[in-house]
């Protein structure tokens, strides 16, 4: 589990807006960090921490949807929260489309806010824990063969070994001695978790 709690990042030109989400976080005891653009937001953020992005949707130079794009170009895993004082539904879309987990008009509903900040953080959090999986996953399958890579990838369709073989132009005994090689390499005591083990490290989250 994670050592640090999470931070949620707010990034609003208006230092009102900042001020007061920043109290609002921390009558429910979460620790934030305010920007007043995208700059700032770029040099100061942490990706490594868990947390998530309450973000305006229109800032000077960088807009908040640009910065969304942006991120999700990148690949960033970090949740964000659009805020908008205009209701743009085709705004609302774009964010949506780019990744947001959720748009809210100003002013901002106390309790909607809160939900989905934690909501957002509670997605983080599982986000990171499956790509620690997956990642070990893809470590335990970096030790096969390029042929027990074939035998396994066989193995997770659910071919028999008779299958396998023809299919690979192997003896049986052959895809039995590779079939032994997997569980041994790869740690696993069953055929579910040889399999499972198999689509975790092909679909990461």
């Amino acid at each position: 589990m994670y050592q640090q709690s999470p931070v949620v990042y707010l990034l609003d030109d208006d230092p009102d807006v900042r001020e007061s989400l920043a109290l609002l976080l921390r009558s429910v005891g979460v620790r934030s960090q305010d920007y007043a653009c995208c700059a700032d937001f770029r040099a100061g953020w942490d990706p490594s921490v868990i947390g998530c992005l309450i973000l305006d949707i229109r800032m000077p130079g960088e807009s908040g949807l640009q910065l969304l794009e942006s991120l999700a170009e990148q690949q960033i895993d970090l949740p964000v929260i659009m805020l908008t004082g205009h209701g743009d539904l085709s705004a609302c879309r774009r964010a949506f489309r780019s990744g947001a987990v959720e748009f809210l008009t100003k002013p901002v509903d106390e309790e909607a806010l809160i939900e989905a900040v934690q909501s957002a953080i509670r997605a983080h959090i599982d986000s990171r824990e499956k790509s620690k999986v997956s990642s070990q996953a893809q470590a335990h399958l970096a030790r096969l063969t390029g042929r027990e890579r074939e035998v396994l990838a066989s193995i997770a369709e659910g071919l028999s070994n008779k299958q396998i073989a023809k299919l690979l132009s192997l003896s049986p005994r052959t895809v039995e001695t590779h079939r032994a090689n997997l569980f041994d390499k790869l740690e696993v005591s069953s055929l579910a978790q040889l399999v499972r083990l198999y689509w975790l490290a092909l679909d990461p989250p």
